[in-house]
């Protein structure tokens, strides 16, 4: 379905207008900061001895008070959405494939993983498991489609169910879109998604193929903001890239950026502090310092 000029208008005007304010909703309300970090020592060791003794926290300069901090041994959990349609093309299958399996190699063994399709619409293609080989063999599953991808319709589903999921746990999701998809796709669905991605700190990575053929001037507007805002938003990692073959090792990246951010053991650390002078705005610069030759090697800001 082509979109009317009057849709495409009105899903720019939620994407320019709508968003940046669901997105300031919730740091302007809080007074308190919650972030999670990784700490080693100096060995690279998790930093179990770490005391509250050894963190400072900044903002802006000026000291924050530490409220609590918490050792936390969280799994990760990621959803893959993966365009098979029209937009990513029958002579990029191979790349796609590739790439997802140097993603899926690339995570610890025991990451649990759901694999979705997005074309015609989202479709599971492995549900939630932490065997590497039942991954690979729905990989090997994977084929290409006529439809469109559902981009806005399966990050939107993908958030439903890490918040029906009330364990505790380090959700990731990783879209690989194209521009060939959402000519239709409903305000009232972005803002459900974002309004769960403020609930639930959620990292958002998208990777988004643009192919010239055959497009307008239109195509692709709104998978580039709405990835551009989430990815911003989450502090996930945005890649707008023109040839399919790129995904090959594109996808391997980012495994590995998924892997490095929870490392398992014991080194994460959710850190909660009273934001300066009662601060309710927007978040200035933070800053952690670390004392007794403990170490910081990701820092993970969230929203509540």
């Amino acid at each position: 379905m082509i979109a009317s000029q009057r849709t495409v208008m009105a899903l720019r005007l939620l994407l320019l207008v709508c968003l940046p304010a669901l997105l300031a909703t919730d740091a302007e309300a809080q007074a308190q900061l919650q972030f999670f970090a990784t700490i080693v020592d100096s060995s690279g060791a998790p930093g179990t001895a770490v005391q509250p003794g050894n963190i400072q926290v900044t903002e802006n300069g000026v000291e924050a008070r530490l409220v609590k901090i918490e050792q936390v041994n969280w799994p990760l959990k990621v959803q893959l959405l993966v365009d098979n349609g029209v937009g990513l093309g029958r002579e990029n299958l191979v790349s796609l494939r590739a790439g997802v399996r140097g993603f899926l190699e690339a995570l610890a063994q025991g990451t649990e993983v759901t694999f979705v399709t997005t074309s015609p619409q989202p479709r599971f293609l492995v549900r939630a498991t932490t065997d590497r080989e039942a991954l690979l063999q729905g990989l090997g599953q994977l084929t290409p489609d006529s439809g469109s991808g559902r981009f806005v319709e399966s990050l939107s589903e993908a958030t439903q169910r890490i918040e029906r999921d009330k364990t505790d746990f380090f959700p990731v999701i990783v879209s690989v879109a194209t521009t060939s998809s959402d000519a239709n796709a409903r305000e009232s669905m972005i803002q459900q998604l974002m309004g769960r991605l403020q609930k639930r700190p959620t990292t958002v990575h998208v990777v988004l193929l643009t192919r010239a053929a055959g497009r307008t001037a239109s195509d692709g507007y709104i998978q580039h903001e709405l990835g551009l805002n989430v990815t911003k938003f989450t502090g996930g990692r945005f890649e707008n890239i023109g040839a399919g073959a790129q995904l090959e090792t594109l996808l391997a990246e980012i495994g590995a950026l998924v892997a490095k951010s929870n490392p398992g053991g014991a080194s994460k650390f959710r850190i909660t502090v009273e934001r300066p002078g009662g601060a309710s705005g927007d978040l200035g610069k933070i800053s952690v310092i670390l004392s007794g030759g403990f170490v910081v090697t990701d820092l993970s800001l969230t929203s509540r």
